[in-house]
């Protein structure tokens, strides 16, 4: 099993390690793991193509390193603790060996189903031990598992289960969030009749809802699994064979399948649970993610199995039935390491402090923040009210792209920085870019964040697409990786992020492509043209501002919006609906048509002091106008 970095200076020694001799250094890693047959080629790569290969002739199945051999020391060991969206619910817990023999029945069901290696399965599923089921049971029989975030609409589901072409869809009757219930069967039916790829889906009943099933297609879960053999051979892959692909937003309105492979994802995503949470055996490790979100992949379902730790799998949200709900969960289970979001811990912060009383959170040793920077206010007050001064905050930097953690504190190691992601981790080679491509050196600098050397994690291509890849994170700088975020990096050589420098707005950690938005919003018949950016948000982080222009008008304000949100809701999901709509005459265009989106951002930022040079707008006195009406809905 893996060891843990002991001190500040063994990481120093690690890093610098990874640095000069990177494949001498993920060797090591990567030995700890059981393969079927060892690599011979370490790493292969440029990043011109780009074409990266980890780990090269090894073979061997992620599922034997999760599961298979934790069975001699950890079988009676809970895997996934899960707690229920009402706490008046059952508690349940899987343990090592009963997790072992429900994923190697499922791999035996899909298998009925006709699931052949390299098969998409896409899996659209409530927070539940069986959707971790599912995708290591794709794993197991070498398909490709494409996980849907369960708070999509209808469209969006197709549209990834078109790209991916999906075989089979694994859903739910139905699940509920907080008082809110999903018809995720009925959503998934909508899906379904929009995509020709599905040949059969599989339901797992969770509330117990009366559903329609189409026969042919549609299977309960329970009764596949009664019938399935309760023992199952993992398949053999290669290395670079491909584990997922998960589907994030991109400036354009397609949204993009990033695709990870098997052996360098499994390496990487173990390798940073274990180190920057300084999991020790036996720690409760709880993430408050979902497992639609590569938070939930890393964090939840692959890095804690491949360490032999204990997981809980929260189905509810922060704020039901009441604030305390987070803290309560950390007394019920005595969690030792916790995981959430910048937007979660300021949605709590408006309640104060007295969700806190009588709640016994002695048993937190670590707290950690994922999905966008966390401000310094919302991190004193994270540190001092759920950690009592005493447990550190990991505020770590990632992508859906980079398969794991990048940048972050490593727990009770490394100095902390309120609202500073702080330092690489091992493996990590940043370079900070200015807008001509040069890297900047030194302290006290800012610039555009990029990676210049490849890491086991990293994502090989978009699925169907290897040319958008080159673009979308190759293009802009050479031999470079972009991540599409700013950054700082102080005097001590700490790392601030500064959010995104591209047409992606993070709200609420959920990346949202503006021009997904912006297609959406131009479907209602009264709008022509749209333009979407971000703006702080107290609670979000980004609030979503959209500037339409209508070709009429509207017989009420009130009713454009409410109908342009609802469609929003409707065509991507309600975490996508734009919080302020502005009417405008005009947007702010280039000669060439392209629309100067900085200027929007600053209006909609309320830094209108200096909003740069305006003389290549066809008319700049759009700009005025624009002002003053983002004042009056201000």
């Amino acid at each position: 099993m893996l060891k843990a970095i002991q001190s500040f200076t063994e990481y120093q020694e690690a890093y610098q390690k990874s640095i000069d001799t990177p494949e001498l250094f993920w060797d090591e890693v990567a030995a700890t793991f059981h393969w079927k047959k060892k690599w011979t080629n370490t790493l292969l790569w440029n990043f011109s193509e780009p074409k990266i290969e980890w780990f090269g002739g090894g073979t061997l199945n992620i599922t034997e390193n999760c599961l298979d051999r934790h069975q001699t020391t950890r079988k009676d060991q809970t895997a996934i603790l899960w707690e229920p969206n009402d706490p008046k619910d059952a508690v349940r817990r899987v343990s090592y060996g009963e997790l072992f023999t429900m994923v190697q029945q499922f791999a035996n069901v899909l298998l009925s189903l006709g699931v052949k290696k390299g098969d998409r399965v896409c899996i659209y599923m409530p927070m539940v031990p069986e959707a971790a089921v599912a995708m290591l049971a794709c794993a197991r029989v070498g398909a490709i598992h494409s996980v849907v975030f369960a708070g999509f609409s209808s469209q969006s589901l197709a549209d990834r289960i078109t790209d991916a072409e999906c075989k089979v869809l694994l859903t739910a009757d139905s699940m509920t969030r907080g008082e809110k219930k999903i018809d995720l069967k009925g959503i998934a039916d909508a899906a379904m009749a929009a995509s020709p790829t599905i040949e059969s889906c599989v339901v797992y009943q969770h509330k117990g809802t009366d559903i329609l099933m189409q026969e042919g297609r549609d299977y309960y879960w329970h009764h596949l699994m009664e019938k399935a053999n309760a023992s199952h051979t993992a398949v053999e892959m290669e290395s670079e064979d491909p584990l997922f692909i998960l589907y994030t937003s991109g400036s354009t309105g397609k949204p993009k399948g990033v695709l990870h492979t098997i052996a360098g994802y499994m390496v990487y995503a173990a390798y940073t649970f274990k180190n920057v949470f300084q999991y020790q055996d036996g720690d409760v490790f709880c993430c408050t993610a979902d497992i639609g979100w590569v938070t939930g992949h890393s964090y939840i379902v692959y890095g804690p199995l491949l360490n032999g730790a204990t997981t809980l799998m929260f189905e509810g949200i922060p704020s039901w039935p009441d604030a305390g709900r987070f803290w309560s969960v950390i007394e019920k289970h005595k969690v030792n390491i916790f995981y959430t979001a910048p937007t979660a811990i300021r949605s709590l912060e408006v309640f104060g402090t007295e969700p806190f009383v009588g709640k016994d959170l002695s048993s937190l040793k670590v707290l950690g923040s994922v999905g966008e920077p966390i401000n310094e206010e919302a991190w004193h007050w994270y540190h001092e009210n759920a950690g009592k001064g005493r447990c550190p905050i990991v505020d770590t930097w990632w992508q859906t792209e980079t398969g794991g953690i990048m940048i972050s504190p490593l727990a009770n190691i490394t100095p902390l920085k309120p609202a500073f992601a702080t330092l690489p981790l091992p493996g990590v080679q940043l370079a900070i870019m200015d807008e001509k491509g040069t890297e900047i050196h030194g302290n006290g600098v800012e610039g555009n964040l990029c990676i210049k050397f490849p890491w086991p994690g990293m994502s090989r291509t978009i699925y169907g697409d290897h040319e958008r890849f080159h673009q979308t994170y190759f293009s802009a700088y050479a031999n470079h990786y972009f991540t599409g975020d700013g950054c700082k990096r102080d005097e001590d050589g700490y790392i601030r992020i500064t959010g995104r420098v591209d047409d992606v707005i993070n709200v609420s950690g959920h990346r949202i492509g503006t021009g997904e938005v912006e297609d959406a919003i131009n479907e209602h018949g009264y709008v022509v043209e749209s333009a979407v950016v971000g703006y702080p948000h107290d609670i979000k982080g980004q609030g979503i501002w959209a500037f339409v222009i209508c070709d009429r008008e509207h017989h009420s304000y009130e009713e454009l919006c409410n109908e342009a949100k609802a469609h929003v809701t409707k065509v991507i999901g309600p975490f996508a609906r734009p919080d302020r709509i502005q009417v405008v005459k005009a947007l702010p265009k280039t000669r060439s048509g392209k629309i100067m989106r900085r200027i929007l951002r600053k209006i909609a930022e309320g830094d209108t002091s200096n909003l740069g040079d305006t003389s290549t707008l066809i008319d700049p006195t759009v700009v005025d106008a624009i002002k003053a009406g983002a004042d009056m809905i201000r």
